[in-house]
């Protein structure tokens, strides 16, 4: 086996390892609260050693809210980037293609996203943290989306874009949380797109204000 295959299989283990440490410590908290069970317990539950946990994350807390989001972010602005500028009506579905591969590949099934929610509604200050993380995310992504489309970060399109991507996140993320049975993310995100199109394509003119 050549060095790349090595390091590749090494790095496919250390990102299969963090996912099962969010996956359990997600469920767990939404059972028991963070103060409901240890990290030790935690880690057996996984099948690694206290010391392997602390290779990957500094608390409970950052456990449950997952993976390095400034790593993940890096990813995420290279990837968009080497899409290059192609107009304004395609930036949207360039951020959702890849919000989906983002999320899918580190947020896991639908259950496990049932488990986050729950777990960020257990948790006020878990919900805090993972608001004041959105908010952030909210700022680069747009700075992200006026750098590729050349204009200023101020720009209302490039700020426009992020929001309703934003808005079109957390709705698809409660009707996961909410509806019963197996619905699937990406789905309901495309299908909220869609439905923000229509809307916003509709042809009716305004009634006039009185």
């Amino acid at each position: 086996m050549n060095e790349s295959a090595t390091v590749d299989r090494r790095e496919q283990r250390r990102v299969e390892t963090a996912s099962r440490l969010t996956s359990v410590s997600r469920r767990l908290t939404a059972q028991k609260g963070l103060a409901g069970f240890t990290i030790e317990e935690l880690c057996d539950e996984v099948g690694v050693s206290r010391r392997t946990f602390f290779n990957y994350f500094r608390t409970k807390e950052d456990a449950v809210i997952g993976a390095d989001p400034e790593a993940d972010s890096q990813v995420f602005a290279g990837q968009f980037m080497a899409r290059e500028s192609r107009g304004w009506p395609v930036v949207i579905d360039d951020l959702l293609e890849l919000v989906i591969q983002h999320f899918g590949a580190l947020e896991g099934t639908v259950h496990e996203h049932a488990d986050f929610f729950a777990a960020l509604d257990r948790e006020p200050r878990l919900l805090q943290r993972f608001i004041g993380m959105s908010k952030e995310r909210e700022r680069q992504m747009t700075a992200l989306v006026a750098e590729r489309e050349s204009v200023p970060a101020d720009d209302p399109r490039a700020q426009a874009v992020v929001h309703i991507l934003f808005g079109l996140l957390r709705s698809a993320g409660d009707r996961v949380h909410t509806l019963a049975g197996p619905h699937d993310f990406a789905s309901i995100l495309t299908d909220s797109l869609s439905a923000a199109r229509l809307v916003m394509a509709d042809p009716t003119p305004r009634k006039a204000h009185p």
